[in-house]
């Protein structure tokens, strides 16, 4: 039985997505062709332009629907009331799940080699990606940090700490992973013990 017109479409518009990341991921943004993402979703490249105004657009909305979910898992955040080391693991096993072992890692890459070189791109990242992922930690860490105790005081102020080694073996696996694999879950779990220290953060 045929699938009716909005099913139709909402289809070709998926696949349209996963080849524009799997375009993206091979040359990156600014050698990427709507006539290469047509050809790899198998659509003429006027169908690209009923979903998507551009390439601009469409990178955009690759951006928003692969990022959502994360925003959504940050959103359920962790209760406040438990310790703050407790919360950061939850954090980090949000980041290494939900980005580092999916194909996100692969849109955080693009940002991160080329993001300099579209502003407008990055602009867009920051504002509907990054800017509510770090207030959602912030949020969190805030109201679970103990008064008088310096490393969550850092952590508050720098959320970006809980994730910088992770943003270090996102650029890792795509440069070194065939000489060295990385071991993320060994990385971040040392991360930890260095921001945490033997006692877990307590005040000395």
């Amino acid at each position: 039985k045929p699938l009716p017109r909005a099913a139709r479409s909402a289809e070709r518009r998926e696949a349209i997505l996963d080849a524009a990341l799997e375009e993206f991921s091979a040359s990156g943004y600014a050698a990427t062709r709507l006539d290469d993402v047509a050809r790899r979703a198998d659509v003429a490249k006027g169908t690209i332009y009923l979903h998507f105004a551009d390439k601009e657009s469409l990178f955009q909305e690759l951006l928003r629907t692969m990022m959502s979910p994360v925003l959504g898992a940050i959103a359920a955040a962790p209760d406040a009331r438990l310790p703050m080391r407790a919360i950061a693991e939850r954090f980090v096993e949000t980041f290494v799940h939900e980005i580092y072992n999916t194909r996100r890692r692969d849109v955080i890459r693009l940002m991160l080699t080329e993001g300099h070189r579209f502003p407008e791109l990055a602009e867009f990242y920051y504002l509907e990606v990054l800017s509510k992922a770090l207030g959602g930690v912030r949020a969190v860490l805030a109201r679970a940090a103990e008064p008088g105790n310096a490393r969550h005081a850092a952590l508050v102020e720098f959320p970006q700490l809980l994730v910088a080694p992770g943003l270090v073996a996102i650029l890792w696996s795509g440069l070194f992973e065939r000489f060295s694999p990385l071991d993320i879950q060994g990385l971040m779990r040392a991360h930890l013990d260095l921001l945490f220290g033997a006692d877990g953060g307590r005040p000395a």
